[in-house]
Parts: C-alpha cells; structure tokens; sequence
C-alpha cells in the first residue's frame, strides 16, 4: 500500500525562499567543488587549494561567501582556520549531488 504525502503549500511558501539563497549559493563551480571536498571532512585553506586547485585570491572570496551565508563554520588552531559544513540542508544536498555525479 502506498501512502501519499500532502503537499503543505504554506510550509514551502514559508522556505521556497530559503532554498533558492542555497541554490543559488551552490550554483557556482568554486562553490560546489569547496562544498563537495567539506562534506568529506574538515579542511584548512591550504589543504583545499592544493585539493581543488583554486587561487587563493578566489578561494577566499568563495569561502567567505559560503560564510556569509552560514553554510560553513570555522575554527582556529594556531595561524590555521579550518573550514567545515555547518549548513545540515546544505551537507544534504551536497550528498545527492555527490552521489548523482562523483561516484
């Protein structure tokens, strides 16, 4: 038997909103490659521009987009910052796209 879920339009006016700012966050090649390599773990700066082999001056401003928009957060330990997903619709939406395409 098959049980069918009713659409709550008023729930998705409420975040439709929500899910274009992340979709158009992802719509971004630096972006969606920064998030791919974060959904595997924590990386510093470093470790993601030798990964994905994207320029520093690019690298930062990506990142700091991707922080304005809370999808990732950071910690210090010592002269490193490590950048993490902190975005729990973000890490899913990554996972399907990961799934779709990297594997």
């Amino acid at each position: 038997m098959r049980h069918e879920r009713t659409l709550d339009i008023e729930r998705l006016h409420e975040n439709a909103d929500t899910a274009e700012r992340l979709l158009k966050t992802l719509a971004n090649q630096d972006r969606l490659l920064l998030l791919c390599q974060l959904s595997q773990g924590e990386h510093n700066v470093g470790e993601l521009q030798d990964a994905l082999d994207i320029q520093q001056p690019t690298l930062s401003q990506q990142l700091a987009v991707l922080r304005r928009e809370e999808l990732v957060a950071t910690r210090r330990d010592g002269k490193q910052i490590y950048y993490r997903i902190s975005s729990e619709q973000a890490l899913a939406v990554i996972h399907v796209l990961y799934e779709q395409f990297c594997v």
